[in-house]
């Protein structure tokens, strides 16, 4: 008997409130409506961005809701007016829109969409579909979405310009990386910063995302590339994706854009800020040469993104940008991206660390919290994870339910630190995980 027009029940990882360990709870997962897709979820991984939301400092975070936002699957059934999916696609769910209509998406100047309506705290936007309520529910309550994706369920509901159609033979366990972390350090670095040939590179911060970036470098043809992460431990991955030199900043006696400085005659071409935190976005500033050196931030953190920029630093001809999914338009970027995989023109499989199950997700936080991971991932088998990547099971028998209600308003969080995020910025990896069937 088939789900389409029904509510799946499944299992799902619900975010009840800030600074408290997910809960793996039953919930339903209503049919999709006009300009919707619902998608199996096959793999998911936990970025760093999915923990900024359990933080008491972050602005825009509601609960309860259901977190997850770099994952890949299969499409279940889809909505009313929706053209380009069909069921059984394997799909790539995008917190990036592209609706191709609006000024933004009509710009090659930028990868931004009309549809994100919160430029300043867009992990706070698409917490609702676009009629306003929620696909979700538990326990009788309606859950938030989380980035228009929510991927830490085996079952989604996403926009139809919230998705990227891959081919049929694509590697589901491995492409969902393209989802966020490798697309926006590679993307950092071949679409925003256009990196030369033959130039000098400091990125700093070796997760997924830092990684990513020495790759999208060593594929430009950059002479030097300079990686720094307090954790030494990633530096014979980083050499060998391509980092030429390796700096801790615990081992030093001075700061580190001043040993960088000293190391290239007066500073990088090219910074790229991969960690989030406003004494590492300052260093990654100063790291760069004057006349024509960029910085591109990459990292968010939450409670420090403060950065104070003297006019005449910009005038002596440095540049500060930033990037988003590394500029990438992502409904027709994405699949080609996946493509360049298949032909083996890009490593996701470096970034994977550690497979874990689904119900072990908020073990994986912890990894990902004292820096012993790069990209967990949960996957449908009961008993592995991926870095970067988690797996949904099958869910059980559909049922024919009301369509879910608006959430409630946003209620302020409990302040008990069971589960809470360091303080500090950490530089750290990624992982992936799986759930059972």
């Amino acid at each position: 008997m088939g789900t389409k027009g029904k509510i799946i029940k499944c299992k799902a990882a619900i975010a009840w409130e800030a600074n408290k360990p997910l809960s793996i709870e039953e919930v339903e997962v209503a049919p999709p409506k006009d300009h919707e897709v619902r998608i199996q979820i096959i793999a998911t991984a936990l970025c760093h961005s999915d923990a900024h939301i359990l933080h008491p400092q972050f602005e825009g975070g509601v609960f309860p809701v259901i977190l997850g936002h770099e994952a890949a699957g299969i499409v279940e059934s889809i909505g009313p007016g929706v053209t380009n999916f069909k069921p059984g696609d394997k799909v790539i769910p995008l917190y990036a829109p592209q609706c191709g209509k609006c000024k933004f998406c009509l710009s090659p100047r930028t990868n931004f969409c009309g549809k994100l309506k919160h430029f300043k705290n867009p992990m706070g936007d698409q917490k609702l579909m676009e009629d306003g309520t929620s696909r979700f529910t538990c326990k009788g309550k309606p859950i938030y979405h989380f980035m228009g994706t929510s991927t830490f369920s085996q079952y989604t509901v996403v926009s139809d310009v919230n998705l990227a159609k891959l081919e049929d033979d694509a590697n589901l366990e491995r492409v969902c990386l393209l989802g966020c972390a490798f697309s926006t350090g590679y993307g950092a670095v071949i679409n925003n910063a256009k990196v030369t040939p033959g130039s000098t590179c400091a990125i700093f911060g070796l997760g997924g995302v830092g990684l990513s970036a020495v790759m999208g470098c060593k594929a430009s043809g950059a002479s030097r590339i300079i990686v720094v992460d307090i954790n030494s431990e990633k530096f014979t991955k980083a050499k060998a994706l391509g980092a030429t030199d390796c700096l801790n900043p615990k081992d030093l006696d001075k700061p580190i854009q001043e040993v960088i400085v000293e190391m290239t005659n007066g500073g990088v071409d090219f910074a790229f800020e991969c960690v989030g935190g406003a004494k590492i976005m300052r260093a990654a500033l100063d790291s760069v040469t004057v006349g024509w050196g960029v910085c591109t931030i990459i990292g968010v953190n939450v409670g420090d993104n403060g950065l104070n920029v003297s006019a005449m630093e910009l005038l002596m001809g440095r540049t500060l940008t930033g990037t988003s999914f590394g500029g990438w338009k992502g409904v027709t970027s994405v699949p080609k991206l996946a493509a360049d995989y298949k032909n083996k023109k890009l490593d996701l499989d470096a970034l994977v660390t550690h497979t874990l199950p689904f119900d072990k997700v908020n073990e994986a936080f912890d990894l990902m919290y004292q820096g012993k991971s790069l990209l967990p991932t949960p996957t449908s088998r009961e008993t592995t994870w991926y870095q970067l990547e988690l797996r949904p099971c099958q869910g059980s028998s559909p049922t024919r339910q009301a369509p879910a209600p608006a959430p409630p308003p946003p209620r302020s969080p409990r302040r008990r630190r069971t589960h809470a995020p360091p303080t500090s910025p950490t530089l750290h990896g990624c992982f992936q995980l799986s759930a059972s069937r």
